[in-house]
């Protein structure tokens, strides 16, 4: 059974950093995209950042490039999310998610559609 466990989500004041942590088992994810995605209450799960299999190339929803920055350790088969200089708009339950289907142009894993694994998320509240 394939598990995607989230890790690091808290209550943090704005300005400040946290990395979120997200370790696949039953899986080996290397072959895989993997992808951060972020829910408000009310709204649609967003993107917030996609990775290459490799973890040499990188995808960033707009408004976040420059704060957030994906990575991944395929030895340790996680992968990373550093949050900089949050702001309370960054208030949300974060997911990571895999796909497995290969594609060369990293902006297909800018969908939900192509994940096929998706972790139960993790709080982050951002107070001012």
């Amino acid at each position: 059974q394939v598990q995607l466990v989230e890790a690091g989500g808290e209550v943090g004041q704005a300005g400040g950093s946290r990395r979120l942590s997200c370790a696949a088992s039953g899986r080996t994810v290397s072959s895989d995209a993997m992808g951060w995605f972020r829910q408000v209450q009310g709204k649609e799960r967003e993107l917030v950042a996609a990775i290459s299999q490799s973890g040499g190339t990188a995808y960033y929803a707009d408004s976040l490039k420059g704060r957030f920055t994906i990575s991944r350790d395929n030895a340790k088969n996680t992968v990373y999310l550093q949050m900089n200089s949050l702001k309370p708009e960054d208030t949300a339950v974060y997911y990571c998610a895999a796909a497995a289907t290969y594609s060369v142009n990293l902006n297909y894993y800018t969908r939900r559609s192509v994940y096929n694994y998706w972790g139960q998320g993790t709080q982050v509240t951002v107070s001012s």
